[in-house]
């Protein structure tokens, strides 16, 4: 498993631990008091890391390799998941894979980002950056819920929209735009999960939610830090200083009322139990269904438009 910098002490206190695990074994002496002594200290350790985050450190997280990506919540949190393909113009984009699924009694729509854990799958993925056609497919998916009065999920993971050649010359702009404005007029609840990078457009382009929800070691954001850091400060390594400046957490975001709840992940992050995380996930998405699907359609529709028009909202002091 990838390992980051942070999580060296930890990771250095679990090797010791199977150390003398082996030796016990192997010499059959009794060391049950020496390994519990080194758990405990472990967990402590482990609490002092991940309770004292910081915002950078959050980003790395999110991006971490054995992450849950979307298709391994839909194994885990969903049933009788059923893939559709295709935007019925272009083609299919394997970035964005999505289609009819139950969760907790509930029948959805599931659409979200999917990255790669290996060079193979990332090609095949497009390192999760979705092309126009993807969002195209899941704007076609979104109204296929709609008609069929279902609710949608989305689960957001992209470092952003993919910027090549192709893609600006089947519009990827107008793609993510037409979401923009047909998300706001969706006539059946829309749930949007942040699963672990939430950048620019190519985020935003399945984010327009009644409740937006973040995973708590999650980031969203227009831009990365790294690309803010070299407009900024002109040089990449100043992303930590930016990542801190940007408010891109969940932590953060709750508090500036920009996202509706947060999912708390395991001692460690959602790449050390992606059950537990799983089972997290379920339980806060399934109190927002039950919490929006009981809302007439009116009310629903006036509260989407009064949560993203009060985002322009400040005060300041003369």
């Amino acid at each position: 498993m990838q390992l980051l910098e942070f999580e060296k002490p930890a990771a250095e206190i679990e090797r010791e631990i199977e150390k003398l695990r082996v030796k016990s074994a192997a010499q059959n002496i009794d060391m049950s008091d020496e390994i519990a002594m080194m758990e405990v200290k472990l967990a402590e350790t482990r609490a002092s890391i991940y309770e004292n985050l910081t915002p950078w450190q959050r980003v790395q997280i999110a991006r971490h390799t054995s992450r849950p990506f979307m298709l391994d919540y839909v194994s885990l949190a969903f049933t009788d998941f059923t893939e559709l393909h295709g935007d019925r113009h272009i083609g299919d984009d394997a970035a964005m894979p999505g289609g009819f699924a139950n969760i907790g009694g509930h029948r959805v729509v599931v659409i979200g980002h999917q990255k790669g854990r290996d060079t193979k799958e990332n090609l095949k993925r497009n390192f999760g950056s979705a092309h126009p056609e993807g969002y195209r497919k899941a704007m076609r998916l979104m109204k296929l819920a709609e008609k069929f009065g279902l609710p949608v999920i989305t689960m957001i993971d992209t470092p952003g929209a993919f910027p090549g050649i192709g893609a600006e010359e089947r519009n990827i702009a107008e793609a993510i735009a037409y979401n923009l404005r047909e998300m706001m007029l969706l006539k059946v609840p829309v749930i949007a999960v942040v699963l672990g990078e939430g950048g620019s457009g190519g985020a935003l382009g399945i984010g327009v939610a009644d409740s937006v929800i973040m995973l708590e070691n999650a980031y969203y954001s227009v831009i990365s830090p790294e690309g803010c850091a070299a407009i900024l400060w002109k040089h990449r390594k100043h992303a930590p200083e930016a990542a801190e400046a940007m408010k891109l957490v969940a932590p953060d975001l709750m508090k500036l009322g920009l996202i509706d709840d947060v999912i708390p992940e395991p001692s460690g992050g959602a790449h050390h139990d992606h059950h537990a995380t799983a089972d997290a996930f379920s339980e806060v998405i399934l109190r927002h269904l039950a919490e929006l699907t009981a809302l007439p359609t009116q009310k629903l529709l006036d509260n989407r438009y009064n949560k993203f028009r009060n985002f322009g909202d400040w005060q300041g002091h003369a």
